[in-house]
């Protein structure tokens, strides 16, 4: 069996120095290899240099909504341009926190970095929290169908699934999807196809089910694999097969 976590924070300041140990640690679950996923300046500059020194590893690269205000597109251009950057994100809106940027920034910031992504064919992974519906009609007002959209972390019903489906997404889940009090996102899970589903963890964040209340790692892959494989009533093996190969497709890894 092989697992791509598609969404993992292994340049946050929770795995410093010990990047190695958690990538042997992911090894034994089964998680071969991962997109380290940036946020701001430093985040970015730390993805790219972890997929630079760590074969497993892949940079994607962005302005998280929460520092929309720091975007800086000459930076973002010149770094997707090295072989180790793989996609654009994460990227998107978060409506959630009054002390967020206002909404007019952050879709300001997002469809500025998606005109980038449509400009040098990078894919892109979406944040989105508390924001669906302008989220929906952002995407669907850019074609991202010849270089991917992967919605990460996906928590909408079924209807936001079908919506989203609809433009070509990609749809990933975290470790939210093994929590007893998420039957929307495990009912969504059910009913994503295999050849449109990925698997995260999010780490530091939203451990999985067994070990939910500490610290999450991207090893725990494995348990979200384990969940929707529960979830859609097939095995793990075939779960890992497809969110792998999804993955290395969307991310245009040979």
């Amino acid at each position: 069996m092989k697992i791509f976590d598609s969404h993992t924070h292994l340049n946050d300041e929770a795995f410093a120095g010990k990047t190695q140990e958690y990538i042997d640690r992911a090894a034994e679950l089964d998680v071969d290899e991962m997109a380290i996923i940036g946020s701001n300046e430093e985040f970015n500059i730390e993805a790219i240099r972890l997929a630079q020194n760590y074969q497993p590893l892949h940079a994607v690269i962005g302005w998280h909504p929460e520092f929309a205000k720091e975007y800086n597109e000459e930076q973002l251009i010149n770094q997707i341009k090295l072989p180790e950057v793989v996609a654009i994100g994460e990227i998107g809106l978060d409506y959630h926190w009054e002390e967020d940027p206002e909404p007019a920034i952050q879709k300001e910031i997002l469809i500025k970095q998606l005109d980038v992504a449509q400009q040098y064919n990078m894919p892109v992974s979406i944040h989105c929290r508390d924001a669906f519906d302008d989220m929906y009609q952002i995407l669907k007002n850019h074609d991202m169908s010849k270089s991917g959209i992967i919605m990460h972390s996906f928590n909408g019903d079924v209807k936001w699934l079908n919506k989203f489906l609809d433009l070509g997404l990609q749809i990933s889940y975290s470790g939210v999807v093994s929590f007893k009090n998420a039957p929307e996102v495990q009912e969504s899970a059910k009913n994503t196809p295999l050849d449109r589903l990925l698997v995260e963890t999010d780490a530091p964040y939203l451990t999985p089910v067994p070990y939910r209340g500490h610290q999450n790692e991207p090893g725990y892959t494995r348990y979200v694999v384990d969940a929707i494989a529960k979830i859609k009533g097939v095995t793990p093996d075939e779960i890992a097969k497809h969110t792998f190969n999804n993955a290395k497709r969307v991310y245009n890894l040979s």
